[in-house]
């Protein structure tokens, strides 16, 4: 029997998510991200901030596209996902660099997209040899 609760709050635990390992590396530093969005001064908050946002939507997109699609496919989807992700590391540094994000957030933001770069970049290269025409001759 399932039980229904409409009138009451009750905590809802989703079901877990089996993601590829740079997924959840950039879900993690959305989610970081995500807390210091929050208190951005108002001036970049609506302008820089919100570009990182959409960058790491963006790349979010991008690894879960990749994720689905046959190895052929999946290239130009990692190197668009690499391509915005550096550009979310540059605008991060400008943040840091015009005082909007303090020393301890940017680092901690950092340290978690560079693991989640040195994954695209070996996804990229390991594409980059399946698909190569070489290899493409062994078939």
């Amino acid at each position: 029997m399932i039980e229904q609760n409409f009138g009451h709050a009750t905590k809802c635990t989703p079901p877990p998510q089996r993601f590829l390992p740079v997924l959840s590396k950039v879900k993690e530093s959305y989610l970081l991200w995500y807390k210091f969005y929050q208190d951005l001064p108002k001036v970049h908050r609506h302008s820089l901030g919100q570009r990182i946002d959409t960058l790491f939507v963006e790349v979010i997109e991008a690894i879960s596209a990749a994720s689905f699609l046959s190895p052929a496919e999946k290239h130009p989807y990692v190197r668009l996902a690499i391509k915005k992700a550096d550009t979310l590391r540059v605008l991060l540094l400008v943040l840091w660099e015009t005082k909007s994000l303090d020393d301890k957030k940017y680092i901690a933001l950092s340290v978690k997209l560079d693991e989640a770069g040195k994954m695209l970049g070996g996804w990229n290269g390991q594409l980059a040899k399946q698909n190569s025409p070489a290899k493409a001759g062994e078939k």
